[in-house]
């Protein structure tokens, strides 16, 4: 089977590793909850891709996570619930329906009234799901819509997000900034004579606080948190690189000596 530009191609051999007998056997094992753990690594690694700007790797991330969907879409089809061509469809009628601006009679939208209109319809199909019986995703109320199934960074922005919108935030970031002092203190009180659920339970919320000055400040913290990772580790190795070229490597180096690499690291980066 050779290679192809058309999906439909790959629909095909998605098909044939899931065929008894002849098919894969690893492929033919997994169910929904087995590859859902896949594809949201296929998902991160897409939104790598594109923070290091290599648009080669971009292109094959981007194919793993289709074949993400297509996986999914073949064993719906086995179950005889929908096919890939059911995906298709349903994906445009939402586009469509989410952007009267483009494809109907309204036009010359600024960006809030677009994104005003897209949560009006939402709206309008969560009332639709409702009256047809089906259960609210993410719950009811205020929160409603928001899958559990998040990165818990993401979940928690959004969470602040919705609830903002119902006026239930803070005003100032230096407000938010406060209370981020304010669970730091907890941590500490719980590290002098918590337990570990009590330590972890105030580093939660430690990381929600930080969540929402992020928020505030007009800043992604996912995206901020990749920065800081892909910082650390550009640092990092720079202490090793520094280590190899004295003959050493980390764990033969003192804390004292690496903290002193690491901060001619931090100091090379500014000049």
């Amino acid at each position: 089977m050779k290679a192809s530009r058309d999906i439909a191609r790959l629909i095909e051999i998605m098909a044939a590793l899931r065929t008894p007998v002849t098919g894969c056997p690893w492929d033919m094992q997994q169910d929904f909850a087995s590859i859902a753990p896949y594809t949201i690594e296929e998902a991160h690694e897409v939104a790598d891709a594109i923070a290091r700007g290599d648009l080669d790797d971009l292109r094959d991330e981007l194919g793993d996570l289709l074949l993400q969907v297509v996986f999914h879409a073949r064993m719906a089809q086995e179950q005889g619930a929908f096919a890939f061509d059911d995906v298709v469809e349903a994906i445009t009628r939402k586009l469509i329906r989410r952007h009267p601006h483009v494809f109907g009679a309204t036009h010359d939208l600024t960006p809030e009234a677009v994104k005003g209109l897209w949560d009006r319809i939402k709206a309008e199909e969560r009332a639709e799901r409702a009256a047809a019986g089906k259960p609210p995703v993410g719950g009811t109320g205020a929160l409603a819509g928001i899958p559990a199934g998040l990165p818990a960074l993401m979940r928690a922005l959004k969470l602040q997000q919705k609830a903002g919108k119902v006026g239930f935030d803070w005003n100032d970031p230096r407000a938010v900034l406060a209370k981020i002092r304010e669970e730091a203190d907890e941590i500490e009180a719980a590290l002098d004579g918590g337990g570990k659920e009590e330590i972890a339970a105030e580093i939660g919320d430690l990381l929600f606080a930080v969540v929402n000055l992020a928020r505030h400040a007009g800043a992604d913290p996912d995206a901020a948190l990749r920065a800081a990772n892909l910082k650390f580790e550009r640092r990092f190795a720079a202490i090793e690189a520094a280590l190899a070229a004295a003959g050493k490597t980390p764990s033969e180096a003192t804390l004292e000596e690496m903290d002193r690499l690491w901060d001619a690291a931090k100091a090379a980066e500014r000049d």
